[in-house]
């Protein structure tokens, strides 16, 4: 087995920042959100409840356990939602089970072994009916729609 000496998870996305192999994964988890139309900037009417947001980070290891890579992610925190507002709604980004039947079915067909099933990007499939207001991720907020 290989174990790497890795760098400790950051604490901040300024301290993630100061890394180039961090700051690639924040700019690929981006980049995805982008790629999939994820969100519309808009300004928030007066009174709107804005959803904080904040930058997750792991390591993701090979069966070996040599480091695969880098793992940023942008989160919105659900806990900032607001009792009798918009504290019952519920949002989370899943990945389409028929996608997890293919992957596993090409698997079987070609005899390839399966220790786990990482997703890079998972994605709400859908259109949500109700409006979230969210901050933009921290570091990656577009000048020229700042609010």
């Amino acid at each position: 087995m290989v174990l790497v000496d890795i760098i400790m998870l950051p604490k901040t996305y300024h301290g993630a920042l100061s890394d180039p192999n961090w700051k690639l994964a924040m700019e690929e988890e981006y980049g995805a959100l982008i790629a999939n139309q994820t969100w519309d900037l808009m300004p928030p009417p007066p009174h709107a409840n804005i959803v904080s947001v904040k930058w997750l980070y792991c390591h993701k290891f090979n069966a070996d356990g040599s480091l695969a890579r880098y793992k940023a992610r942008w989160v919105v925190r659900g806990f900032s939602q607001q009792q009798s507002l918009d504290y019952d709604e519920t949002f989370i980004p899943v990945v389409k089970p028929a996608i997890i039947r293919m992957v596993l079915s090409l698997a079987v067909s070609n005899d390839w072994p399966i220790h786990q099933l990482d997703v890079k990007n998972t994605f709400l499939h859908g259109t949500l009916s109700e409006t979230v207001y969210c901050q933009q991720p921290p570091s990656f907020v577009d000048p020229a729609h700042p609010d």
